[in-house]
């Protein structure tokens, strides 16, 4: 596959898992086959399709049940916060109408009662994001504070029938941007480690030669390592490599 086939097939796949959420985290075959039609997909080729969106909960023609795909832990948190929202008030239908039109005027209180009215959206929509790296509770708490915004902005809909697609989509794309901050920082994270373990491995092996702690400077002059980066390995370590002595006014 070129690269230019690559790009639109990994642009394809995108598109194609946003549709999955928007439509309660489920596609069509046919959908599956009309978006990736112009690639001219082989049977193989479509086969990982189909398999990468099972693997990613996208169910094809069914609905997925996410709960499955939750810890035990998750499950505790998600039936404790829904016992919660299950104590709040009940309205009708027309009653949320009336709540909204009025938060697009601007007025508090109907915003607020929209926010009770939604809550139970969030935990159903933060369920889609689970097994990215992130626990339930911190999509739902996200998911909140996307509506808490969301609600506010509602004067700028031109019908109450917008609002409830306009409330999903915040709350989606604040939940994807925290998946997003959490696997750059876990990315982040890996490198710090890696170079801290990096230093510590050449500090043991040395120690050993020498029999005692050995100091930056003999670290750097045995090994390709700048002073600079056995000097930031040992910051970010807390200065907890073992083999370093540390008895030095630059540590």
């Amino acid at each position: 596959m070129s690269q230019n086939r690559e790009i639109l097939f990994a642009k394809k796949l995108e598109e194609l898992r946003k549709l999955a959420k928007e439509q309660g985290n489920q596609v069509s075959e046919q959908q599956v086959t009309d978006t990736f039609a112009e690639l001219k997909l082989s049977e193989e080729q479509l086969q990982m399709v189909f398999d990468y969106l099972v693997k990613h909960k996208v169910g094809i023609g069914q609905t997925v049940d996410l709960d499955d795909y939750l810890s035990d832990e998750e499950k505790d948190y998600l039936q404790d916060y829904l016992a919660e929202v299950a104590e709040l008030p009940v309205y009708s239908q027309g009653e949320i109408e009336a709540f909204t039109i009025s938060a697009m005027a601007g007025q508090a209180d109907a915003q607020q009662k929209l926010i009770q009215v939604y809550l139970k959206d969030v935990a159903q929509i933060a369920k889609l994001y689970t097994g990215q790296g992130v626990f339930l509770e911190d999509l739902i708490g996200e998911g909140n504070v996307a509506l808490t915004i969301g609600v506010t902005m509602l004067g700028s809909l031109e019908e109450p029938s917008e609002a409830s697609g306009m409330l999903a989509h915040m709350m989606m794309n604040a939940m994807e941007d925290l998946v997003a901050r959490t696997n750059d920082d876990r990315v982040s994270d890996e490198k710090i480690a890696a170079k801290v373990n990096k230093v510590a491995d050449k500090a043991r092996e040395l120690a050993q030669e020498y029999h005692r702690k050995v100091t930056v400077q003999e670290l750097a002059m045995e090994t390709n390592l700048s002073e600079k980066a056995i000097l930031d390995a040992c910051r970010m370590s807390g200065r907890k490599i073992e083999d370093i002595d540390y008895a030095q006014d630059d540590l």
